[in-house]
């Protein structure tokens, strides 16, 4: 079997899915002027957006303000060499609405690092979403 038949490219509304299902993927920004990766905690807000939970005043959180930001996340399967990746491109600003922050802060995504200290919230709305599902050896794509 050809490597490429195991990998299916999902479609956006997919890839918000299983975003859905993990709470922790890097974002990708320019720190410097070279790029830069770490992880964070993050949801999916109901209307799609991104919501990264980080710790207040933090160095992330200024370099992601008011730029394009990449974001991704995954769950993959070492034994089986399966599982699925999705990328995110778009917009960042930190939350500033009083009444989105308050409710955040209630129910929001908890900073990776330095949880127990004062929050912030980064919104990144997606403008290019891509994904792809890399299928169990015994798996093929069902292609019409």
């Amino acid at each position: 079997m050809d490597r490429d038949d195991r990998v299916e490219t999902l479609s956006e509304a997919e890839c918000l899915h299983l975003l859905r299902t993990v709470p922790i993927g890097r974002v990708v920004y320019t720190e410097h002027a070279l790029p830069a990766v770490l992880p964070v905690a993050f949801e999916v807000a109901p209307d799609d957006r991104l919501i990264l939970g980080l710790r207040a005043g933090s160095s992330l959180s200024r370099a992601l303000d008011g730029t394009v930001a990449a974001f991704q996340a995954d769950l993959l399967d070492p034994v089986s060499r399966s599982g699925w990746s999705v990328l995110v491109h778009g917009r960042a600003e930190v939350v500033r609405d009083e009444a989105e922050y308050r409710r955040l802060l209630r129910s929001g995504p908890q900073p990776w690092i330095g949880g127990g200290q004062q929050r912030m919230f980064v919104r990144i709305t997606p403008e290019l979403v891509s994904g792809r599902r890399l299928l169990t050896a015994g798996q093929t794509l069902h292609r019409a």
